[in-house]
């Protein structure tokens, strides 16, 4: 990433707390108990925020389908081993953001045909607009107004910048 290409601060570390907060509020008052299928490695700032604030058991597992930001249609391997059984659980899978959706959709897909799950649901920070509908109940912290590339908080360009305690847009990017 050059110097130039981080812009304004879109989501400040304040409205990324009072966001995971706000999808913590809506799972509590659904759940007494799930398995939480974080999507790594995107999912693992915003999952670990969520689940200090979750008030109910959860079991955990991690989930993979890496794919390049911005990208629409994403036709990696789904990476998922469970080591807890899934068959009769209520599943929580776990993101930083739905942005096409394509990645979700497939996730969704995928736990439901290999896994006799009682219910799945999507807890994420954010959503991007025009994004695909997911088979799922989804539980989010902000709808976002804009389709532009962002990072920080779990979302990376080029592998950089995850590790940012807010979100910013990109601009002026260099290839």
């Amino acid at each position: 990433m050059t110097n130039n290409a981080m812009g304004a601060c879109v989501l400040s570390s304040e409205q990324i707390s009072e966001a995971v907060k706000r999808v913590a509020d809506q799972l509590n008052g659904l759940f007494e108990r799930a398995v939480v299928i974080v999507v790594v490695p995107g999912g693992i700032f915003f999952s670990a925020d969520l689940l200090r604030q979750l008030n109910f058991d959860v079991l955990m597992e991690t989930i993979s389908c890496p794919h390049t930001p911005g990208e629409r249609n994403n036709a990696s391997p789904i990476m998922f081993h469970p080591n807890v059984p899934l068959a009769g659980e209520d599943v929580i899978l776990v993101d930083d953001a739905i942005e096409s959706g394509g990645t979700m959709k497939r996730l969704v897909a995928h736990i439901r045909s290999h896994h006799a799950v009682k219910s799945i649901s999507v807890a994420t920070l954010f959503v991007k607009p025009g994004r695909v509908a997911v088979d799922a109940q989804e539980y989010y912290g902000l709808a976002l107004q804009s389709d532009e590339l962002l990072v920080g908080y779990g979302l990376p360009w080029k592998n950089k910048s995850r590790n940012l305690p807010y979100i910013a847009r990109l601009e002026n990017i260099a290839e």
